[in-house]
């Protein structure tokens, strides 16, 4: 007989709460109950309470209240993320708090340190961690079939004059704590080392707010690994989503697919000393490298299997994939990003 459903409030039934959250839940009855739902407008409380016939409340210190709610889903704007988590950990509640995690570095240590006191357990929302394209290239980087991975290059970019509250700075706006949370997470896990030094660039393109829409940072780790980012909504042309260089092998991917051109394992290379003396015509001595080229489908799978993992978490006492550090570690970066820019959010005292 499998564990009870975990009983299950959710915060901000917009875009997020309802577009994503809510259909994610829908065929996951066996293993969430949806009993609550709390947002400040009317209109979104009642087409939520229409379909679930669950409690809803205008207040989310209310629907914290409620003994029936076992686990609050916090799906608000970025900036109140730390509140409202901070709350539902304060009254004992499981919490899954979308990314990103708080807006800054501060907010983070001091939520997970709160959640290291609390009764209730606290987890953050990094569904790119279940992405098929980033795990099967995991998968191809540990295989060693491109050798020693040196460079890893991950861009997500288009061209919009994006109007709404996540262009605007004191909301908590911006591609680094928008697209930023899933992509510099990737980043973190392709170092695979601590950050030795980092490198970024923001800029306010194309979008009508004032807070940047374009951004680069460029991570090397305690290995030599270089991991790049680019995130762009002023990007009028496309780019590869991942490049990763290899000394035997490199990769391009986009979408579903995976563009493998590696020296054949099965091959042993004569051995190559550099020559020191006048040259010929030629750029040294020609050689034919057996190369093989392919491009591989990426394996299925699915970003909503995060909610199957939290269950198992919960109710099972497996391992979830993404630590508490790991999330910490991502608004980090992202706060050292902003520290000392024009974009960088500093909440209300």
């Amino acid at each position: 007989m499998m564990p009870r459903p975990i009983r299950l409030g959710i915060a901000g039934l917009g875009r997020a709460g309802w577009g994503m959250h809510c259909p994610e839940l829908d065929s996951r009855t066996d293993k969430f109950q949806i009993v609550a739902g709390c947002d400040t407008a009317k209109g979104r409380r009642e087409r939520f309470a229409a379909k679930y016939g669950c409690k809803v409340y205008s207040k989310i210190e209310d629907m914290i209240a409620d003994p029936d709610v076992e686990m609050v889903s916090i799906a608000t704007r970025s900036p109140d993320h730390f509140a409202h988590a901070s709350a539902a950990l304060k009254a004992g509640k499981m919490v899954f708090v979308e990314k990103p995690m708080t807006v800054n570095y501060d907010q983070a240590k001091r939520l997970q340190a709160l959640a290291a006191k609390s009764k209730g357990k606290l987890f953050v929302r990094h569904n790119r961690r279940f992405e098929p394209g980033f795990n099967h290239i995991r998968e191809i980087i540990a295989s060693g079939i491109l050798g020693e991975v040196y460079q890893v290059s991950l861009a997500r970019v288009g061209y919009a004059r994006r109007d709404d509250w996540q262009t605007i700075v004191d909301c908590g706006g911006g591609q680094l704590l928008n697209w930023g949370p899933h992509i510099v997470d990737h980043a973190l896990q392709f170092l695979g080392s601590p950050v030795k030094t980092m490198w970024s660039d923001l800029k306010q393109v194309a979008c009508v707010g004032d807070a940047e829409d374009h951004f680069r940072i460029a991570l090397t780790g305690q290995n030599g690994r270089v991991v790049e980012i680019e995130i762009s909504g002023g990007c009028a042309t496309g780019k590869p989503e991942y490049i990763v260089l290899g000394t035997k092998g490199a990769l391009v991917s986009s979408g579903d697919s995976i563009t493998l051109r590696y020296l054949d394992p099965k091959a042993k290379l004569p051995k190559r000393k550099a020559n020191p003396g006048n040259p010929g015509d030629a750029f040294g001595t020609p050689e034919k490298l057996p190369w093989i080229e392919q491009t591989i489908a990426v394996k299925p799978g699915r970003m909503d299997d995060i909610w199957d993992e939290l269950y198992k978490a919960v109710r099972l006492g497996k391992k979830f994939r993404v630590t508490l550090d790991e999330s910490v570690a991502v608004i980090q970066v992202i706060s050292a990003a902003k520290k000392g820019t024009p974009f960088e959010f500093k909440p209300k005292k």
